[in-house]
Protein backbone atom coordinates (compact mmCIF):
# COMPACT_ATOMS: atom_id res chain seq x y z
CA UNK A 1 0.00 0.00 0.00
CA UNK A 2 1.06 3.66 -1.08
CA UNK A 3 0.58 6.83 0.05
CA UNK A 4 -2.17 7.44 -2.06
CA UNK A 5 -4.36 4.76 -1.36
CA UNK A 6 -3.72 5.82 2.67
CA UNK A 7 -5.00 9.23 1.31
CA UNK A 8 -7.86 7.58 0.00
CA UNK A 9 -8.78 6.29 3.19
CA UNK A 10 -8.86 9.03 5.31
CA UNK A 11 -10.08 11.43 2.10
CA UNK A 12 -7.66 12.95 -0.23
CA UNK A 13 -10.98 16.05 -0.35
CA UNK A 14 -12.62 17.38 2.28
CA UNK A 15 -13.36 19.91 5.05
CA UNK A 16 -9.46 19.19 6.07
CA UNK A 17 -7.63 20.02 3.04
CA UNK A 18 -10.04 23.31 2.68
CA UNK A 19 -9.55 24.52 6.26
CA UNK A 20 -5.37 23.73 4.73
CA UNK A 21 -5.87 25.87 2.05
CA UNK A 22 -7.40 28.65 3.96
CA UNK A 23 -4.68 28.66 6.69
CA UNK A 24 -2.38 28.98 4.04
CA UNK A 25 -4.01 31.41 2.09
CA UNK A 26 -2.08 34.11 4.35
CA UNK A 27 1.13 33.56 2.81
CA UNK A 28 -0.27 33.37 -1.03
CA UNK A 29 -1.91 36.92 0.01
CA UNK A 30 1.25 38.53 1.40
CA UNK A 31 3.86 37.46 -1.04
CA UNK A 32 2.25 39.75 -3.94
CA UNK A 33 2.32 42.94 -1.20
CA UNK A 34 5.87 42.82 -0.78
CA UNK A 35 7.05 41.24 -4.65
CA UNK A 36 5.15 44.42 -6.33
CA UNK A 37 5.91 46.98 -3.24
CA UNK A 38 8.22 48.53 -5.59
CA UNK A 39 5.33 50.08 -7.69
CA UNK A 40 4.26 52.12 -4.87
CA UNK A 41 7.59 52.42 -2.15
CA UNK A 42 9.71 53.27 -5.00
CA UNK A 43 7.21 55.30 -6.95
CA UNK A 44 9.23 58.16 -8.91
CA UNK A 45 7.11 61.60 -8.50
CA UNK A 46 7.83 64.26 -10.71
CA UNK A 47 10.90 66.21 -9.73
CA UNK A 48 13.12 69.23 -10.45
CA UNK A 49 15.86 71.08 -8.54
CA UNK A 50 15.37 73.06 -5.67
CA UNK A 51 16.08 76.52 -6.32
CA UNK A 52 16.24 79.44 -4.18
CA UNK A 53 13.29 81.02 -3.56
CA UNK A 54 10.66 78.47 -4.73
CA UNK A 55 7.11 78.91 -4.64
CA UNK A 56 4.94 76.32 -2.65
CA UNK A 57 2.95 75.40 -5.88
CA UNK A 58 4.85 73.14 -7.72
CA UNK A 59 3.83 74.42 -11.30
CA UNK A 60 3.38 78.31 -10.31
CA UNK A 61 5.05 80.88 -11.77
CA UNK A 62 5.79 79.16 -15.46
CA UNK A 63 8.24 82.29 -15.82
CA UNK A 64 9.97 82.09 -13.24
CA UNK A 65 11.22 78.01 -13.70
CA UNK A 66 11.61 79.21 -17.44
CA UNK A 67 14.57 81.64 -15.91
CA UNK A 68 16.00 79.07 -13.62
CA UNK A 69 15.53 75.32 -15.66
CA UNK A 70 17.11 74.59 -19.05
CA UNK A 71 14.93 72.46 -21.77
CA UNK A 72 15.23 68.72 -22.28
CA UNK A 73 15.34 68.00 -26.32
CA UNK A 74 11.82 67.00 -26.10
CA UNK A 75 10.72 70.36 -24.78
CA UNK A 76 10.42 69.22 -21.22
CA UNK A 77 12.02 71.60 -18.54
CA UNK A 78 15.03 69.63 -16.57
CA UNK A 79 14.32 67.16 -13.98
CA UNK A 80 18.24 67.05 -13.18
CA UNK A 81 20.14 70.43 -14.19
CA UNK A 82 19.80 73.91 -13.27
CA UNK A 83 21.26 77.18 -14.83
CA UNK A 84 24.06 78.65 -12.83
CA UNK A 85 22.35 82.07 -12.57
CA UNK A 86 18.92 82.81 -13.77
CA UNK A 87 17.85 83.89 -17.04
CA UNK A 88 14.64 85.59 -16.53
CA UNK A 89 14.30 86.74 -20.47
CA UNK A 90 14.66 83.06 -22.44
CA UNK A 91 15.20 79.51 -22.20
CA UNK A 92 16.79 77.18 -24.39
CA UNK A 93 17.57 73.40 -24.57
CA UNK A 94 20.10 71.25 -24.26
CA UNK A 95 20.04 69.20 -27.40
CA UNK A 96 19.36 70.51 -30.97
CA UNK A 97 18.72 74.38 -29.40
CA UNK A 98 15.98 76.55 -30.78
CA UNK A 99 18.36 79.70 -30.70
CA UNK A 100 20.71 80.92 -32.93
CA UNK A 101 24.14 80.93 -32.20
CA UNK A 102 24.28 84.86 -31.72
CA UNK A 103 21.28 84.90 -29.17
CA UNK A 104 23.02 81.51 -27.04
CA UNK A 105 26.57 83.52 -26.27
CA UNK A 106 26.34 84.61 -22.50
CA UNK A 107 23.50 81.73 -21.90
CA UNK A 108 24.65 80.57 -18.44
CA UNK A 109 26.43 77.33 -17.80
CA UNK A 110 23.86 73.97 -16.38
CA UNK A 111 25.16 71.54 -13.37
CA UNK A 112 23.66 69.39 -11.14
CA UNK A 113 20.97 70.29 -8.61
CA UNK A 114 23.14 71.55 -5.44
CA UNK A 115 20.18 72.03 -3.38
CA UNK A 116 18.97 68.70 -3.91
CA UNK A 117 15.39 68.25 -5.20
CA UNK A 118 11.71 69.45 -5.48
CA UNK A 119 9.17 66.46 -5.78
CA UNK A 120 5.59 66.39 -6.65
CA UNK A 121 3.93 65.36 -3.16
CA UNK A 122 0.73 65.30 -4.83
CA UNK A 123 0.20 61.73 -5.41
CA UNK A 124 2.69 60.31 -2.98
CA UNK A 125 3.80 61.91 0.27
CA UNK A 126 6.69 60.10 0.26
CA UNK A 127 8.75 57.27 -0.85
CA UNK A 128 12.14 56.08 -1.18
CA UNK A 129 13.06 58.39 -3.83
CA UNK A 130 12.23 61.42 -2.33
CA UNK A 131 13.61 60.27 1.08
CA UNK A 132 17.02 60.03 -0.26
CA UNK A 133 17.14 61.25 -3.66
CA UNK A 134 17.07 58.57 -5.56
CA UNK A 135 16.65 60.40 -8.85
CA UNK A 136 18.61 61.50 -12.06
CA UNK A 137 22.38 60.32 -11.47
CA UNK A 138 21.42 57.96 -8.69
CA UNK A 139 18.31 56.28 -10.55
CA UNK A 140 20.12 53.37 -10.67
CA UNK A 141 19.87 53.05 -6.79
CA UNK A 142 16.52 52.65 -7.13
CA UNK A 143 16.04 50.32 -9.56
CA UNK A 144 18.52 47.95 -8.14
CA UNK A 145 16.50 47.99 -5.10
CA UNK A 146 14.51 45.27 -6.68
CA UNK A 147 17.06 43.53 -7.91
CA UNK A 148 18.64 43.24 -4.46
CA UNK A 149 15.10 42.08 -3.20
CA UNK A 150 15.08 39.19 -5.62
CA UNK A 151 18.44 38.71 -5.50
CA UNK A 152 17.94 37.44 -1.39
CA UNK A 153 14.27 35.66 -2.90
CA UNK A 154 16.82 33.22 -5.39
CA UNK A 155 19.35 32.72 -1.69
CA UNK A 156 15.91 31.82 0.51
CA UNK A 157 14.81 29.69 -2.10
CA UNK A 158 17.99 27.53 -1.97
CA UNK A 159 18.02 27.93 1.67
CA UNK A 160 13.71 27.11 2.26
CA UNK A 161 14.03 24.36 -0.73
CA UNK A 162 17.02 21.98 1.08
CA UNK A 163 16.34 22.93 4.17
CA UNK A 164 12.55 22.16 4.39
CA UNK A 165 13.06 18.59 2.78
CA UNK A 166 15.62 18.29 5.92
CA UNK A 167 13.43 19.47 8.99
CA UNK A 168 10.04 19.59 7.62
CA UNK A 169 7.79 21.80 6.18
CA UNK A 170 5.62 23.36 8.86
CA UNK A 171 9.14 24.07 11.13
CA UNK A 172 10.50 26.10 8.24
CA UNK A 173 7.09 28.24 7.32
CA UNK A 174 7.43 29.24 11.34
CA UNK A 175 10.99 30.15 10.19
CA UNK A 176 9.77 32.06 7.51
CA UNK A 177 6.38 34.06 9.40
CA UNK A 178 9.20 35.11 11.98
CA UNK A 179 12.09 36.57 9.78
CA UNK A 180 9.25 38.35 7.42
CA UNK A 181 7.93 40.58 10.37
CA UNK A 182 11.06 41.55 11.94
CA UNK A 183 12.84 42.38 8.68
CA UNK A 184 10.07 43.68 7.26
CA UNK A 185 9.50 46.33 10.93
CA UNK A 186 13.39 46.58 10.56
CA UNK A 187 13.09 48.30 6.93
CA UNK A 188 10.46 50.41 7.83
CA UNK A 189 12.48 51.70 10.22
CA UNK A 190 15.20 52.37 7.86
CA UNK A 191 17.70 55.40 8.55
CA UNK A 192 19.49 54.94 5.14
CA UNK A 193 19.57 53.53 2.04
CA UNK A 194 22.11 50.87 3.07
CA UNK A 195 20.05 50.20 5.98
CA UNK A 196 17.13 49.55 3.83
CA UNK A 197 18.58 47.63 0.51
CA UNK A 198 20.10 45.09 2.86
CA UNK A 199 17.15 44.26 4.93
CA UNK A 200 14.58 43.96 2.17
CA UNK A 201 17.19 42.02 0.72
CA UNK A 202 16.96 39.62 3.98
CA UNK A 203 13.56 40.73 3.90
CA UNK A 204 13.15 38.68 0.07
CA UNK A 205 15.53 35.68 1.38
CA UNK A 206 12.59 35.20 4.50
CA UNK A 207 9.75 35.28 1.73
CA UNK A 208 11.12 32.99 -0.68
CA UNK A 209 10.06 30.44 2.50
CA UNK A 210 6.00 31.31 1.23
CA UNK A 211 7.44 30.50 -1.90
CA UNK A 212 8.70 27.49 -1.90
CA UNK A 213 6.61 25.87 1.27
CA UNK A 214 2.86 26.67 0.46
CA UNK A 215 2.40 24.83 -2.38
CA UNK A 216 4.12 21.81 -2.26
CA UNK A 217 2.46 21.65 1.84
CA UNK A 218 -1.12 21.74 0.17
CA UNK A 219 -0.62 19.15 -2.49
CA UNK A 220 0.80 16.42 -0.53
CA UNK A 221 -2.56 16.32 1.51
CA UNK A 222 -4.49 16.49 -1.52
CA UNK A 223 -5.43 13.11 -4.09
CA UNK A 224 -5.09 13.36 -7.73
CA UNK A 225 -8.66 14.58 -8.65
CA UNK A 226 -8.31 17.55 -6.79
CA UNK A 227 -4.96 18.86 -6.89
CA UNK A 228 -6.18 21.31 -10.08
CA UNK A 229 -8.94 22.93 -8.27
CA UNK A 230 -7.27 23.71 -4.80
CA UNK A 231 -4.06 24.83 -6.87
CA UNK A 232 -5.95 27.13 -8.75
CA UNK A 233 -7.89 28.09 -6.14
CA UNK A 234 -4.64 29.03 -3.74
CA UNK A 235 -3.59 30.64 -6.41
CA UNK A 236 -6.43 33.11 -6.57
CA UNK A 237 -5.18 34.31 -2.76
CA UNK A 238 -2.19 35.61 -5.11
CA UNK A 239 -4.37 37.65 -7.37
CA UNK A 240 -6.66 39.19 -3.99
CA UNK A 241 -3.05 40.20 -2.84
CA UNK A 242 -2.70 42.33 -6.14
CA UNK A 243 -6.21 43.94 -5.65
CA UNK A 244 -5.67 44.50 -2.28
CA UNK A 245 -2.23 46.18 -2.87
CA UNK A 246 -3.92 48.63 -5.47
CA UNK A 247 -6.14 49.61 -2.58
CA UNK A 248 -3.76 50.02 0.31
CA UNK A 249 -1.27 51.76 -1.99
CA UNK A 250 -4.05 54.05 -2.56
CA UNK A 251 -5.19 54.43 1.48
CA UNK A 252 -1.56 55.27 2.45
CA UNK A 253 0.74 57.18 0.85
CA UNK A 254 4.25 57.67 3.23
CA UNK A 255 6.37 54.40 2.19
CA UNK A 256 6.80 53.90 5.54
CA UNK A 257 3.78 53.35 7.27
CA UNK A 258 2.67 51.60 3.67
CA UNK A 259 5.35 48.65 4.67
CA UNK A 260 4.59 48.39 8.32
CA UNK A 261 0.76 47.73 6.68
CA UNK A 262 2.13 44.91 4.70
CA UNK A 263 4.43 43.46 7.04
CA UNK A 264 2.00 43.06 10.65
CA UNK A 265 0.01 40.30 9.07
CA UNK A 266 2.54 37.73 9.60
CA UNK A 267 1.85 38.71 13.25
CA UNK A 268 -1.75 36.51 13.10
CA UNK A 269 0.13 33.76 10.48
CA UNK A 270 2.54 33.04 13.20
CA UNK A 271 -0.49 32.60 15.33
CA UNK A 272 -2.39 30.43 12.60
CA UNK A 273 0.78 27.79 11.60
CA UNK A 274 -1.00 26.07 15.46
CA UNK A 275 -3.34 24.21 12.85
CA UNK A 276 -1.70 24.16 9.89
CA UNK A 277 -0.48 20.17 9.92
CA UNK A 278 3.19 18.88 8.53
CA UNK A 279 3.20 17.12 5.47
CA UNK A 280 2.64 13.23 6.32
CA UNK A 281 3.96 12.28 3.19
CA UNK A 282 7.16 13.76 4.10
CA UNK A 283 6.89 12.30 7.91
CA UNK A 284 6.41 9.00 6.17
CA UNK A 285 9.73 9.40 3.98
CA UNK A 286 11.62 10.65 7.45
CA UNK A 287 10.67 7.32 8.92
CA UNK A 288 8.46 9.60 11.33
CA UNK A 289 5.06 7.01 11.20
CA UNK A 290 4.02 8.24 14.86
CA UNK A 291 3.44 11.81 14.02
CA UNK A 292 2.33 10.77 9.78
CA UNK A 293 -0.34 8.65 12.47
CA UNK A 294 -1.66 11.31 14.35
CA UNK A 295 -1.93 13.54 11.52
CA UNK A 296 -3.82 10.81 9.42
CA UNK A 297 -6.06 10.69 12.13
CA UNK A 298 -6.71 13.86 12.47
CA UNK A 299 -7.64 14.44 8.91
CA UNK A 300 -10.31 10.79 8.70
CA UNK A 301 -11.94 12.81 11.69
CA UNK A 302 -12.52 15.86 9.73
CA UNK A 303 -13.29 14.62 6.80
CA UNK A 304 -15.69 12.24 8.42
CA UNK A 305 -13.82 9.29 8.12
CA UNK A 306 -13.20 7.91 11.69
CA UNK A 307 -10.94 5.20 11.71
CA UNK A 308 -9.84 4.62 15.06
CA UNK A 309 -6.58 3.12 16.13
CA UNK A 310 -6.71 0.14 14.65
CA UNK A 311 -8.28 1.19 11.12
CA UNK A 312 -5.22 2.57 10.36
CA UNK A 313 -2.69 0.76 12.74
CA UNK A 314 0.75 2.05 12.85
CA UNK A 315 2.34 -1.79 11.12
CA UNK A 316 0.47 -0.69 7.88
CA UNK A 317 2.42 2.87 8.07
CA UNK A 318 5.41 1.57 9.47
CA UNK A 319 5.32 -0.61 6.02
CA UNK A 320 4.54 2.39 3.92
CA UNK A 321 7.68 4.27 5.62
CA UNK A 322 9.77 1.20 5.40
CA UNK A 323 8.65 1.55 1.01
CA UNK A 324 9.55 5.54 1.20
CA UNK A 325 11.84 5.55 3.64
CA UNK A 326 15.01 8.26 2.41
CA UNK A 327 18.02 6.76 3.78
CA UNK A 328 20.25 9.88 2.23
CA UNK A 329 19.41 12.89 3.30
CA UNK A 330 18.31 15.24 0.18
CA UNK A 331 20.82 17.37 -1.60
CA UNK A 332 20.51 19.89 -5.00
CA UNK A 333 22.67 17.39 -6.36
CA UNK A 334 20.26 14.74 -6.63
CA UNK A 335 18.33 16.86 -8.94
CA UNK A 336 21.19 15.77 -11.19
CA UNK A 337 22.17 12.05 -10.50
CA UNK A 338 19.84 10.24 -12.63
CA UNK A 339 18.69 10.95 -16.29
CA UNK A 340 14.97 12.09 -16.27
CA UNK A 341 15.56 14.01 -12.87
CA UNK A 342 18.24 15.60 -14.83
CA UNK A 343 15.84 16.30 -17.55
CA UNK A 344 12.80 17.38 -15.61
CA UNK A 345 15.14 19.58 -13.66
CA UNK A 346 17.58 21.48 -16.96
CA UNK A 347 14.08 22.04 -18.57
CA UNK A 348 12.51 23.61 -15.57
CA UNK A 349 15.18 25.82 -14.82
CA UNK A 350 14.74 27.23 -18.28
CA UNK A 351 10.97 27.55 -18.04
CA UNK A 352 10.76 29.50 -14.40
CA UNK A 353 13.23 31.63 -15.51
CA UNK A 354 11.29 32.49 -18.52
CA UNK A 355 8.00 33.03 -16.35
CA UNK A 356 9.59 35.41 -13.44
CA UNK A 357 11.50 36.96 -16.06
CA UNK A 358 8.41 38.04 -18.01
CA UNK A 359 5.66 38.48 -15.34
CA UNK A 360 7.95 41.18 -13.13
CA UNK A 361 9.47 42.64 -16.13
CA UNK A 362 5.26 43.50 -16.93
CA UNK A 363 4.12 43.82 -13.09
CA UNK A 364 6.76 46.38 -12.23
CA UNK A 365 6.56 48.47 -15.09
CA UNK A 366 3.33 50.45 -14.98
CA UNK A 367 3.85 53.50 -16.57
CA UNK A 368 2.80 54.28 -20.18
CA UNK A 369 -0.38 52.92 -19.87
CA UNK A 370 -2.33 55.90 -20.04
CA UNK A 371 -3.72 55.17 -16.59
CA UNK A 372 -2.47 56.30 -13.20
CA UNK A 373 -0.70 53.58 -11.16
CA UNK A 374 -3.41 52.61 -8.98
CA UNK A 375 -5.83 52.26 -12.33
CA UNK A 376 -2.77 49.93 -14.07
CA UNK A 377 -2.24 47.90 -10.65
CA UNK A 378 -6.40 46.96 -10.31
CA UNK A 379 -6.38 46.70 -14.21
CA UNK A 380 -2.86 44.20 -14.30
CA UNK A 381 -4.80 41.92 -10.77
CA UNK A 382 -8.06 41.76 -12.38
CA UNK A 383 -6.89 40.13 -15.64
CA UNK A 384 -5.48 37.76 -13.36
CA UNK A 385 -8.72 36.48 -12.43
CA UNK A 386 -9.64 34.82 -16.32
CA UNK A 387 -6.67 33.84 -16.50
CA UNK A 388 -6.79 31.55 -13.30
CA UNK A 389 -10.25 30.35 -15.41
CA UNK A 390 -8.06 29.36 -18.29
CA UNK A 391 -5.43 27.55 -16.62
CA UNK A 392 -8.39 25.26 -14.87
CA UNK A 393 -9.91 24.40 -17.79
CA UNK A 394 -6.83 23.86 -19.64
CA UNK A 395 -5.02 21.61 -17.31
CA UNK A 396 -8.06 19.55 -16.63
CA UNK A 397 -8.42 18.87 -20.70
CA UNK A 398 -5.00 19.90 -22.57
CA UNK A 399 -2.79 18.96 -19.99
CA UNK A 400 -0.09 20.64 -17.63
CA UNK A 401 2.47 21.03 -20.65
CA UNK A 402 0.48 22.15 -23.51
CA UNK A 403 -0.87 24.71 -21.07
CA UNK A 404 2.77 26.14 -19.82
CA UNK A 405 4.13 26.14 -23.12
CA UNK A 406 0.37 27.71 -24.67
CA UNK A 407 0.18 30.17 -22.08
CA UNK A 408 4.36 31.23 -22.22
CA UNK A 409 3.59 31.83 -26.10
CA UNK A 410 0.71 33.72 -25.84
CA UNK A 411 2.94 36.50 -23.66
CA UNK A 412 5.59 36.00 -25.83
CA UNK A 413 3.20 36.82 -28.83
CA UNK A 414 1.51 39.53 -27.22
CA UNK A 415 4.82 41.41 -26.21
CA UNK A 416 5.99 41.06 -29.70
CA UNK A 417 2.84 42.65 -31.13
CA UNK A 418 3.32 45.54 -29.05
CA UNK A 419 6.29 46.12 -30.18
CA UNK A 420 4.69 46.79 -33.72
CA UNK A 421 1.83 48.86 -32.20
CA UNK A 422 2.87 53.04 -32.54
CA UNK A 423 2.93 54.78 -29.88
CA UNK A 424 0.19 57.07 -30.40
CA UNK A 425 -1.76 53.83 -30.59
CA UNK A 426 -2.76 54.00 -27.11
CA UNK A 427 -5.21 51.77 -26.56
CA UNK A 428 -3.61 48.78 -28.31
CA UNK A 429 -0.35 49.04 -26.53
CA UNK A 430 -2.90 48.95 -23.03
CA UNK A 431 -4.87 45.95 -24.12
CA UNK A 432 -1.77 44.43 -25.35
CA UNK A 433 0.20 44.67 -22.14
CA UNK A 434 -2.95 43.09 -20.40
CA UNK A 435 -2.74 40.41 -22.62
CA UNK A 436 0.81 39.96 -21.96
CA UNK A 437 0.31 40.19 -18.15
CA UNK A 438 -2.66 37.85 -17.88
CA UNK A 439 -0.97 35.40 -19.96
CA UNK A 440 2.07 35.58 -18.14
CA UNK A 441 0.18 35.08 -14.72
CA UNK A 442 -1.82 32.10 -16.48
CA UNK A 443 2.02 30.74 -16.88
CA UNK A 444 2.85 31.23 -13.72
CA UNK A 445 -0.28 29.81 -11.51
CA UNK A 446 0.63 26.89 -14.25
CA UNK A 447 3.96 26.29 -13.13
CA UNK A 448 3.57 25.84 -9.49
CA UNK A 449 1.17 23.18 -10.31
CA UNK A 450 3.36 21.17 -12.64
CA UNK A 451 6.92 21.66 -10.99
CA UNK A 452 4.63 20.25 -7.94
CA UNK A 453 3.55 17.58 -9.40
CA UNK A 454 7.12 16.83 -11.37
CA UNK A 455 9.54 16.01 -8.29
CA UNK A 456 9.09 13.29 -5.85
CA UNK A 457 8.31 13.95 -2.35
CA UNK A 458 11.50 13.04 -0.88
CA UNK A 459 12.82 15.86 -3.36
CA UNK A 460 9.93 18.09 -3.77
CA UNK A 461 11.24 20.51 -2.07
CA UNK A 462 15.07 20.88 -2.59
CA UNK A 463 12.87 20.97 -7.16
CA UNK A 464 11.08 23.85 -6.01
CA UNK A 465 13.90 25.55 -3.83
CA UNK A 466 15.98 25.04 -7.36
CA UNK A 467 13.49 25.94 -10.15
CA UNK A 468 12.52 28.78 -7.60
CA UNK A 469 16.05 30.21 -7.29
CA UNK A 470 16.63 30.50 -10.94
CA UNK A 471 12.96 32.36 -11.33
CA UNK A 472 13.83 34.85 -8.98
CA UNK A 473 17.36 35.38 -11.16
CA UNK A 474 15.19 36.40 -13.73
CA UNK A 475 12.72 38.53 -11.65
CA UNK A 476 15.89 39.80 -10.37
CA UNK A 477 17.16 40.71 -13.99
CA UNK A 478 13.77 42.69 -15.08
CA UNK A 479 13.84 45.48 -13.22
CA UNK A 480 17.44 45.96 -14.68
CA UNK A 481 16.15 44.99 -18.33
CA UNK A 482 13.33 48.03 -18.27
CA UNK A 483 16.72 50.34 -18.42
CA UNK A 484 17.60 49.15 -21.75
CA UNK A 485 15.24 51.38 -23.18
CA UNK A 486 18.05 54.25 -23.32
CA UNK A 487 19.65 51.67 -26.20
CA UNK A 488 15.97 51.17 -28.26
CA UNK A 489 12.91 52.18 -26.54
CA UNK A 490 11.71 48.68 -27.26
CA UNK A 491 14.75 46.84 -26.54
CA UNK A 492 12.99 45.17 -22.98
CA UNK A 493 9.37 44.44 -24.40
CA UNK A 494 11.73 42.40 -27.18
CA UNK A 495 13.89 40.76 -24.63
CA UNK A 496 11.08 40.25 -22.18
CA UNK A 497 9.34 38.21 -25.68
CA UNK A 498 12.15 36.47 -27.27
CA UNK A 499 12.75 34.61 -23.37
CA UNK A 500 9.44 33.75 -22.88
CA UNK A 501 9.30 32.36 -26.42
CA UNK A 502 12.35 30.26 -25.15
CA UNK A 503 10.83 29.10 -22.46
CA UNK A 504 7.83 28.00 -24.04
CA UNK A 505 9.47 26.10 -25.82
CA UNK A 506 11.43 23.92 -23.24
CA UNK A 507 8.16 23.56 -21.42
CA UNK A 508 7.16 20.86 -24.22
CA UNK A 509 10.19 18.49 -23.77
CA UNK A 510 8.65 18.03 -19.89
CA UNK A 511 6.22 15.13 -19.24
CA UNK A 512 2.96 15.20 -18.95
CA UNK A 513 1.81 14.75 -14.93
CA UNK A 514 -2.16 14.66 -15.43
CA UNK A 515 -3.95 12.48 -13.41
CA UNK A 516 -0.65 10.99 -12.32
CA UNK A 517 0.21 10.19 -8.83
CA UNK A 518 2.62 12.11 -6.93
CA UNK A 519 5.89 10.34 -7.22
CA UNK A 520 7.00 9.48 -3.98
CA UNK A 521 10.95 8.64 -4.43
CA UNK A 522 13.76 8.67 -7.17
CA UNK A 523 12.88 5.53 -8.45
CA UNK A 524 9.08 6.53 -9.34
CA UNK A 525 10.42 9.18 -11.84
CA UNK A 526 12.75 7.10 -13.15
CA UNK A 527 10.49 3.77 -13.22
CA UNK A 528 7.74 6.10 -15.23
CA UNK A 529 10.36 7.08 -17.55
CA UNK A 530 11.14 3.95 -18.51
CA UNK A 531 7.53 2.89 -18.47
CA UNK A 532 6.67 5.94 -21.51
CA UNK A 533 9.76 4.92 -23.30
CA UNK A 534 8.63 1.39 -23.44
CA UNK A 535 5.02 2.29 -24.06
CA UNK A 536 6.73 4.76 -27.00
CA UNK A 537 9.05 1.86 -28.55
CA UNK A 538 5.76 -0.86 -28.89
CA UNK A 539 3.92 2.16 -30.38
CA UNK A 540 6.47 2.70 -32.82
CA UNK A 541 6.90 -1.38 -33.62
CA UNK A 542 3.38 -1.65 -34.05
Amino acid sequence: MGFEELLHQVGGFGPFQLRNVALLALPRLLQPLHFLLPIFLAAVPAHRCALPGAPDNFSHQDEWLEAYLPRESNGTLSSCLRFTHPHPLFNTTLVGGRHSPEELEGVSPTMACPQGWEYDRSQFSSTIVTEWDLVCEQKGLNQVTSTFFFAGVLVGAVAFGYLSDRFGRRRLLLVAYVSTLVLGLASAASISYTMFAITRTLTGTALAGFTIIVMPLELEWLDVGHRTVAGVLSSTFWTGGMMLLALIGYLIRDWRWLLLAVTLPCAPGIVSLWWVPESARWLLTQGRVEEAHRYLLRCARLNGRPMGEDGLSLEALSKVAAKERVVQKPSYLDLFRTPRLRHISLCCMVVWFGVNFSYYGLSLDVSGLGLNVYQTQLLFAAVELPSKLLVYLSVRHAGRRLTQAGTLLGSALALGIWILVPSEKGPWGTILAVMGKGFSEAAFTTAYLFTSELYPTVLRQTGMGLTALVGRLGASLAPLAALLDIVWLSLPKLTYGGITLLAACTALLLPETRQAHLPETIEDVETKSRQVEDMYMKQVQD
